[in-house]
């Protein structure tokens, strides 16, 4: 199977103690967590079948989520959340340099 997004955040979520009001910024970000997480599953149902209308079904469904996922990162541009997401969080990646080290 295919992995498109990272697992660390549907394996191990983020538990919130304290309820806070929720942002737009927050609704955004929850709403593109979630597309990512229903693209991995379409990806995963069209790897996995072999009828050819499930196979229709499944194509059907990656391209449904990848319209709203396009969609939401728009809207991310928009609202300047992009950089901000990428750069700042730890989900993404690790804060290691992305620079070669020399060799000695």
């Amino acid at each position: 199977m295919k992995t498109y997004f990272s697992l660390k955040g549907i394996l191990n979520p983020v538990v919130n103690t304290q309820p806070q009001p929720r942002t737009p910024r927050d609704m955004l970000l929850d709403d593109i967590r979630k597309t990512q997480c229903a693209l991995e599953i379409a990806y995963s149902g069209f790897d996995n079948v072999t009828d050819p209308d499930l196979i229709d079904c499944y194509i059907y469904e990656v391209n449904s989520a990848l319209k709203r996922y396009r969609f939401l990162l728009q809207q991310a541009e928009q609202m300047q959340l992009y950089e901000e997401y990428h750069m700042d969080s730890p989900e993404c990646y690790d804060n290691k340099s992305l620079v070669e080290q020399p060799i000695s």
